[in-house]
């Protein structure tokens, strides 16, 4: 079985906390895309991690976890990562842990360039990490990066990082007035940084297929969600990846092999991390108490999330763009204190009603059109559909019609035992 999880809107719907409790029926997770500019929180008997870069599945006794060659990684936030896992008793060793020989490293100076756009770009901001992520991924298409299996004979590279570094510099001294970077620190970093992991690194479509025709189920991690996506999200207000389903196999090195099913995570509300079209933006005091009702500070920044009720236009789309053969719907719970529930069941576009998902220029124009439904009160206790009060179900049934999937799983609770499997 070879299964995709993945986000339906713009990213932080609780993908990791999915992943963790269902990684329990598959022997590998993967992730597949994106680097550590975005976090995975993870609240479980063993305690609470949050994940940039490392699969869910580490969390997981017994389970491989793979980091695709799709992925951009950075070795110094690797090394921090992994230690604080260890810190907190979780094993990462080569036996639990490959790293794909293709995946592509992030530099020290793509987070520099990342940092110098958006000040460069001042209030015209992508809303970016910082992380580098999109300079990583535009010298990856530029073939101008090292990969993974570089550091295996990292001394024979040093003249390849000395012509990067003198092309880098065109951009970074004579673009932006930035002191020069140096060949020598770059080499360095990559020997402190990225000569640790030589034992974890191996060629991971070779371990993934013979994993598969072993019988081995597998699950793909994505990062962010379907509007975040570089082709089909919000552009240019997206991710530097894919972060559809489509891309897992590709993502995760077996082209060759296609995805059984496709989990979409989607919140009973919306949230989303950065700029660009939020369309069923809430603001003030009723910002204010859905963000702390639900916590909603970015696992990677710390940033408020911006927050609405649930958007029906955008969650339609987003199954349609991951192919999702189910959903599971995350924080039910946080919408406890509601005395009605506002879901966006429309958009209003330069004066007529708009209910597919629009884009460009018409995206910014949307506004929204809400419908409220009755509140249920506390269902953070409720393990079984029977225990959900019957506004509870109806608002999940009209979910479910709305975004025409069926919703199999329901978490009202962070923990991992905190959720109501549907049918």
């Amino acid at each position: 079985m070879l299964t995709a999880i993945v986000g339906i809107n713009w990213g932080d719907e609780g993908k990791g906390r999915m992943v963790d409790l269902l990684s329990e029926r598959y022997d590998v997770v993967v992730r597949y895309q994106g680097g550590n500019n975005a976090g995975h929180t993870v609240v479980n008997n063993k305690g609470k991690f949050i994940l940039n870069l490392m699969p869910s599945g580490i969390l997981r006794d017994g389970t491989v976890n793979v980091l695709g060659p799709g992925m951009v990684v950075d070795l110094e936030h690797l090394c921090g990562e992994v230690r604080r896992l260890r810190d907190g008793g979780i094993s990462v060793t080569p036996e639990n842990l490959k790293i794909s020989d293709k995946a592509t490293i992030c530099m020290p100076y793509h987070k520099l360039l990342d940092g110098l756009e958006e000040d460069r770009l001042a209030g015209k901001k992508f809303g970016s990490t910082r992380r580098g992520i999109a300079p990583v991924y535009a010298d990856k298409y530029m073939k101008k990066t090292l990969r993974m299996g570089d550091l295996l004979d990292l001394e024979d590279h040093a003249g390849h990082v000395a012509d990067i570094v003198e092309w880098k510099n065109l951009t970074v001294e004579k673009g932006y007035g930035h002191e020069p970077i140096q060949a020598t620190d770059m080499m360095s970093w990559l020997r402190e940084f990225g000569l640790p992991w030589k034992d974890y690194i191996c060629d991971t479509t070779l371990y993934l297929n013979k994993a598969i025709s072993e019988g081995r189920d597998v699950l793909f991690e994505a990062q962010l969600g379907a509007l975040r996506d570089i082709d089909f999200g919000i552009f240019p207000y997206t991710s530097s990846s894919s972060s559809i389903a489509a891309y897992a196999p590709v993502g995760a090195g077996i082209p060759n092999h296609h995805l059984d099913g496709s989990i979409g995570i989607m919140k009973a509300y919306s949230s989303c991390v950065g700029e660009g079209p939020f369309t069923c933006e809430f603001f003030g005091d009723e910002a204010h108490a859905l963000r702390e009702a639900g916590g909603e500070y970015g696992a990677a920044t710390g940033r408020p999330r911006r927050v609405g009720g649930f958007d029906a236009v955008a969650s339609r789309y987003g199954v349609m763009m991951q192919g999702a053969t189910e959903i599971a719907l995350t924080k039910l719970d946080v919408l406890s204190g509601m005395e009605k529930v506002p879901v966006c069941v429309a958009y209003e576009v330069d004066g007529r009603r708009v209910d597919d998902f629009p884009t460009g220029g018409r995206l910014d124009r949307a506004k929204p059109i809400y419908e409220y439904f009755p509140g249920f009160g506390d269902v953070s206790k409720c393990r079984r559909k029977e225990d959900l009060p019957q506004a509870a179900l109806d608002y999940i049934a009209y979910l479910e019609k709305a975004v025409n999937c069926p919703i199999k799983y329901v978490s009202v609770g962070a923990e991992r035992d905190a959720y109501i499997e549907m049918f």
